[in-house]
């Protein structure tokens, strides 16, 4: 499994590009349609059949229907799509929680894969395979080098695109994934001892995690990262809950930034466990106008606990869902900046040839009546598609007064507060935008490569690190840090505020490497403003 991390704009994209293909729930109930010949389905096909037997020239036939597919569902709504076969797989996995395959995560250094982290408890950690291990085949399937960028039908001058990262990683995981039980032999250059190793691997069943990381912030405030709503996020979830609760919790920050959506039915049973019995969370309609509410049971285990949900311009979908119920059943208190604002229910429906298409089958409503699906044109999604940009130049994104309210979805909770609909959540506390997820690659391109070179040299003496100790502690005196900065080049100095930002985000980076996510956000709460948010609240409550 990889994991390509880099805070660029252009991954937020495609974190929202993700939520838009997830949807907000997958099973089709019609399953009883039977879709007849029309005049229209034959139409498409006398014309298929005359441009594969008579048109002038080769066509592929297969990829013109996908492009017409593709094209017909534009002119639905933003989020209806076609996704192609060679996509459905990769992204199914993504939404079902695990896939088979050898569970490392890797990095592209040079011309090599290298290793950066191995999955708990998998196939590899049980063979033997270490952190920083090169690997070089897989079953005589050569990796690196010129053979590598064959495989991934790349030039070596796009490798260290975004598009090329993305075709070799799918080029490894090709080769490294199988069916269960299967073996794979990988070869290894372990620089630590300066050999090559044969590593025989039976393939299993990974986890991908979609609680990113969690854990007490202080003696009574938890804390809890969702980055998706997969199949097995209520599982891990209810984990993460149950063992902060254990710990002492009595106010939990639910993180949703970034988190573009997925199942209904989980982002519900989450929510289930702060209201209270008979509480309705949500509700769809359809064309017909046949509506199906969800409500609340008396199994939740926190009901009593105080909640804080973080949001931003990327919250999508399930996370809407989430912030929207509490919100409109006065629990808790959501704080950032308005969400992404998808309020339509997709059900996937497969083609029958590996592909399928989600189509939007209804609406989804806050429990108050809003529907919170932003404003879109049939005929022109290039600006829904640029609705992050929109939001910068209106200066939204750093003043909740530059937030276009509609002033006639006005809405009224139990308790009296006035919430909108219109276009996603706006928060109870707005935040400004951090500079920190805003980089300039100037001082941020090469820091991925000098971290992992960095920790590649002094593996040794990084593993003694405790998770705790390096938060505190770590280069302290700047050394490592420096480091960096000099071998960036730079003609002119750096302001005091971007030096920290970079600083904290360079030690986050490096915890990210050494203990996974829960070191990347532990070391980035020095300096999230919406944590620091919930924290001055909480103080105000005591």
């Amino acid at each position: 499994m990889t994991r390509i991390k880099a805070s660029v704009p252009i991954f937020i994209g495609l974190g929202i590009a993700l939520g838009i293909f997830i949807g907000s729930t997958f099973n089709y109930k019609n399953k009883s349609v039977i879709f007849s010949s029309n005049s229209n389905e034959a139409k498409i096909k006398r014309l298929i059949n005359y441009i594969q037997y008579d048109y002038v020239d080769e066509v592929d036939t297969d990829s013109l229907l996908d492009d017409a597919i593709t094209n017909m569902l534009l002119k639905l709504d933003p989020h209806s799509v076609y996704i192609p076969k060679e996509e459905l797989a990769r992204v199914t996995e993504s939404m079902q929680g695990k896939f088979v395959g050898i569970g490392v995560s890797f990095v592209m250094h040079e011309d090599s894969v290298a290793v950066t982290s191995i999955i708990k408890g998998g196939p590899s950690e049980k063979a033997g395979v270490k952190d920083g291990d090169r690997i070089l085949a897989a079953n005589k399937d050569t990796l690196f080098g010129k053979y590598l960028f064959k495989k991934a039908g790349i030039n070596e001058d796009d490798a260290a695109t975004i598009f090329g990262n993305r075709k070799i990683s799918d080029a490894v995981m090709n080769a490294l994934k199988g069916e269960p039980e299967t073996a794979v032999t990988i070869s290894v250059y372990r620089r630590s001892t300066n050999e090559i190793l044969e590593i025989p691997i039976t393939r299993g069943e990974v986890s991908i995690k979609s609680i990113s990381a969690y854990y007490m912030i202080n003696k009574t405030v938890g804390y809890i990262n969702i980055d998706r709503f997969a199949r097995t996020t209520y599982d891990e979830f209810k984990l993460a809950l149950d063992g902060l609760i254990a710990k002492g919790m009595t106010s939990l920050i639910l993180d949703l930034r970034g988190n573009p959506g997925g199942f209904m039915d989980i982002a519900n049973s989450i929510i289930d466990e702060f209201l209270e019995d008979g509480k309705l969370i949500v509700f769809t309609k359809n064309k017909n106008g046949a509506v199906d509410k969800s409500y609340a049971t008396s199994k939740g285990d926190f009901e009593n606990g105080k909640v804080y949900v973080l949001i931003d311009q990327n919250s999508a979908s399930a996370s809407e869902i989430v912030a929207g119920a509490l919100q409109d059943n006065d629990k808790g208190i959501i704080v950032g900046r308005r969400s992404f604002g998808k309020g339509l229910v997709q059900q996937e429906m497969d083609l029958g040839d590996g592909s399928a298409v989600r189509l939007t089958t209804s609406r989804y409503y806050t429990p108050t009546g809003r529907s919170i699906q932003k404003p879109y044109d049939k005929n022109d999604n290039k600006t829904y598609d640029n609705d992050y940009m929109v939001r910068a130049h209106n200066g939204e994104l750093f003043s909740k007064d530059s937030i276009q309210i509609e002033g006639h979805l006005k809405y009224k909770t139990a308790k009296g507060k006035i919430v909108y609909g219109g276009g996603g959540i706006i928060p109870d506390v707005f935040i400004p935008i951090d500079t920190l997820t805003v980089f300039s690659n100037r001082l941020y391109g090469g820091l991925n490569d000098f971290i992992f070179k960095y920790i590649d040299n002094h593996r040794v003496e990084m593993n003694k690190w405790k998770l705790n100790d390096f938060v505190q502690n770590f280069d302290k005196d700047d050394t490592i840090f420096n480091m960096y900065l000099n071998q960036l080049d730079l003609k002119s100095p750096i302001s005091p505020k971007s030096r920290e930002d970079l600083k904290v985000y360079f030690n986050a980076v490096i915890a990210r490497n050494l203990f996974e996510e829960i070191g990347y956000f532990m070391m980035t709460q020095k300096k999230d403003q919406m944590i620091s948010k919930v924290l001055e609240l909480e103080s105000a409550k005591n």
